[in-house]
């Protein structure tokens, strides 16, 4: 596995920051909602993009960015991860990482270096459910050590789950609150279904909107600021 993808300008990926993207192959999970198939399926298929072409990409784009997005795949099971970082941060730019929170060693690591200005953390469903998630038995447990690593840390931290029909129901809401107390914010998103992994995920509306709400509203009974997104 390696870095597999770049895309020069988000508005949408830093909160309040103009970014790059990153994208890192491979994946612990294979959840049947994931966009990004075939990072997770086949990451050896794609081409690796080299470090010094990324490096020197970023440094021409200093002048317009604020910030580097890695996202995978799961960029905690890339080596080179605290490396890419660093040298992101030398070239004076903010480093956001998306992680779906099954590497709490790895995340541990990366807050106690000062790595990530950001942190974006995955929660998909209750931790007892990832098997749901993934072709094998999934360990639910890392997931609420990253939950209690970020919530004692000062890092800036996106807690979100994305409402996928059966997956999220309300009974794991309450689940994932409980987890999430003491959370600055905690982010709803609208279920996509058109670019699913699993085609029969496609077949699948979202919620309606009002459900979204009713979430929102027992959410907001464990997070203060719970905030939607795409409805």
């Amino acid at each position: 596995m390696g870095i597999k993808g770049f895309q020069g300008t988000s508005l949408l990926d830093f909160p309040g920051r103009i970014a790059s993207l990153v994208f890192v192959g491979g994946c612990n999970l294979s959840c049947p909602f994931c966009h990004n198939p075939a990072l997770v399926k086949a990451p050896e298929s794609l081409p690796d993009y080299p470090l010094e072409p990324l490096f020197e990409e970023l440094k021409q784009r200093r002048s317009f960015i604020d910030g580097v997005v890695i996202s995978g795949g799961e960029p905690t099971l890339y080596p080179g991860l605290s490396d890419l970082m660093r040298g992101i941060k030398d070239l004076g730019l903010l480093v956001k990482l998306d992680t779906n929170g099954l590497r709490p060693d790895v995340v541990a690591g990366v807050l106690e270096q000062g790595l990530a200005d950001m942190v974006a953390l995955d929660l998909k469903t209750s931790p007892e459910r990832y098997g749901e998630l993934h072709c094998a038995p999934v360990d639910g447990s890392p997931l609420r050590e990253s939950v209690a690593l970020l919530l004692r840390d000062s890092v800036a931290c996106e807690f979100r789950t994305t409402c996928v029909p059966g997956l999220v129901q309300e009974a794991d809401i309450h689940v994932l609150g409980t987890l999430l107390q003491g959370a600055g914010s905690w982010v709803l998103q609208q279920f996509v279904p058109h670019y699913c992994m699993d085609d029969g995920y496609r077949a699948i509306g979202p919620y309606p909107a009002s459900f979204l709400e009713h979430f929102a509203e027992l959410a907001r009974r464990y997070v203060p600021c719970v905030m939607l997104r795409g409805v």
